[in-house]
């Protein structure tokens, strides 16, 4: 047999999610053929995680940016498309209610039940749901990084921050559902969840009395997140994260410290986690690994992981 040629039959196979092996007797003629199926793993795949894995290692800092993708691996929906966010919320199909639609603040002045059953469900569901293994690798790596790491994401669940995160180091671009603002805007002040509790019945999708008041007013609260069509965010909280990230960022330029970006899950509907990705690796050289189960296309010279979140950690973790 040409060893050559049974390499390459290995390697092929391999590509196709098929391992099959031969095993041929020389002395007696027998062979037996076992035939094994797992993930499918390409040549450039390889390359590119080995590639990949090597500048996390030498990065100076770490930037990591996630959407809704990332939580999907801790049993979050990420409600891609209708029936993603249909099958999560079938009440919503009933009402005939897209994510679009019934993630509006003038819910809250309508059918203010209705709109903390939505709401005050995710915010149940955030709570008890555990953050994956992936954030506590991720928080090892960055913290061994001599010029420190940011995260940006636009996901509302505060899991960074459960898993571990410094505060004063996450941008929630989009907002937090651990924090209430007044739908009248009295004083634009936001304040901490905290212990307060949404009853939510799953059946009607009604939300019970009493919902959650504002602390200055007594007016109708409501997260304090920016959601579709949204005039009235208070953006104050996010702004600051967003000036810290910034001032970050200059100091990153001004020492000429190398930077890797880790992107996770963030898909092209609402593109502001791979702008913000793209922008800051062309803006400081950096290295941008994106890891994506269906949209990891990456402009020229990044890295393209195409796989869910926690996997693609666990292979840059194996790489390293």
């Amino acid at each position: 047999m040409d060893l050559k040629k049974a390499q390459y039959f290995f390697l092929r196979k391999s590509a196709l999610r098929c391992l099959r092996i031969l095993l041929i007797d020389t002395r007696e003629g027998h062979f037996c053929l076992f035939e094994h199926s797992f993930p499918a793993i390409t040549f450039d795949s390889v390359t590119s995680i080995q590639q990949a894995a090597a500048a996390v290692c030498a990065a100076d800092a770490l930037l990591i940016t996630a959407g809704a993708g990332m939580g999907v691996d801790s049993g979050l929906p990420d409600f891609r498309g209708n029936d993603g966010f249909w099958k999560a919320y079938p009440v919503a199909a009933r009402l005939g209610l897209s994510f679009v639609e019934l993630a509006n603040p003038a819910w809250f002045e309508k059918d203010p039940h209705l709109a903390w059953a939505f709401y005050g469900h995710r915010l149940n569901l955030y709570r008890r749901t555990m953050p994956h293994p992936g954030f506590a690798t991720l928080l090892e790596w960055a913290a061994e990084k001599s010029e420190g790491y940011f995260v940006f994401t636009s996901n509302v669940d505060g899991h960074f921050q459960r898993s571990g995160f410094d505060a004063d180091r996450v941008v929630e671009c989009h907002g937090s559902i651990h924090h209430f603002q007044c739908t009248d805007g009295c004083a634009g002040n936001i304040w901490e969840a905290g212990e307060e509790c949404v009853t939510v019945d799953e059946i009607v999708f009604r939300a019970a009395n009493p919902l959650p008041r504002c602390r200055d007013c007594g007016a109708m609260a409501r997260p304090n997140i920016l959601m579709f069509g949204d005039g009235s965010w208070v953006a104050d909280r996010s702004h600051a994260q967003e000036g810290r990230f910034s001032q970050w960022l200059r100091t990153l330029e001004k020492k000429s410290a190398r930077l890797t970006i880790i992107e996770l899950g963030a898909g092209t509907a609402v593109p502001t986690i791979r702008y913000t990705s793209e922008s800051v690796a062309r803006r400081l050289r950096g290295n941008l690994i994106r890891i994506n189960p269906r949209e990891a296309h990456v402009p020229e010279g990044c890295f393209s992981v195409a796989t869910g979140a926690l996997d693609g950690i666990r292979q840059l973790e194996e790489a390293l």
